[in-house]
């Protein structure tokens, strides 16, 4: 797992009054715990912005005005309309005790059946894990090379050393399927049993006399 420095201020006064007042110094309240004692601070937007949106899983090195902390993201809001972080959770490390964190699952290589002319799904983009921060993995990366025509890699494939993942086993992480054809009438083929007809038939001309 990547490292990386994260300067904070500790809050003198927490609440959504002063929350806002934080919000519009381009700061962004944040809370650290699972440590010995909650610690309220805040951290520049741009600097937390580069680790909230990056795929990889980071530990970050809290600096909170001299007092150095290890911890890593747990959550984080973001404002509904700009889609910029308004708040973040971290939840510190502590050596031997296990850390929970979700990871970004990075699907590698070109499968089988893709090459076949399958259509390759991801439905699980994220999974929970648990392991030593010192085990943590950048994210979760997943070989799909052999993967073929109607096969799928499972919660249950997926082996990391020293960490364990807590989503349910059965669940598909990546599939491939045959994708459907589409069907094109054949000109002059009858209607199938039940079809409109294609377009109206003509009016019979009157017999000549």
């Amino acid at each position: 797992m990547k490292n990386v420095e994260l300067i904070g201020t500790k809050r003198k006064i927490n609440g959504t009054t002063a929350a806002n007042e934080i919000r519009r110094n381009k700061q962004v309240p944040c809370v650290l715990y699972g440590g010995k004692d909650v610690l309220h601070f805040s951290v520049d937007e741009r600097a937390l912005s580069k680790i909230v949106h990056s795929p990889d899983a980071f530990s970050v090195n809290l600096d909170i005005d001299g007092e150095k902390r290890t911890a890593l993201l747990h959550d984080k809001q973001f404002q509904p309309v700009t889609d910029a972080v308004i708040h973040a959770d971290f939840l510190e490390t502590i050596e031997g005790r296990e850390a929970r964190v979700a990871m970004t699952v990075r699907l590698k290589g070109q499968s089988a059946g893709v090459r076949k002319g399958g259509k390759l799904t991801q439905p699980l983009r994220k999974v929970r894990v648990k392991g030593m921060a010192a085990d943590l993995p950048e994210l979760i990366e997943v070989d799909i090379n052999d993967l073929d025509l109607n096969q799928s890699v499972l919660v249950r494939d997926l082996k990391f050393k020293g960490i364990t993942i807590l989503e349910k086993p059965s669940a598909v992480v990546a599939t491939v399927k045959m994708a459907k054809k589409v069907e094109t009438p054949v000109e002059g083929a009858a209607p199938a049993a039940g079809a409109a007809p294609a377009a109206a038939e003509k009016k019979a001309e009157p017999a000549k006399k």
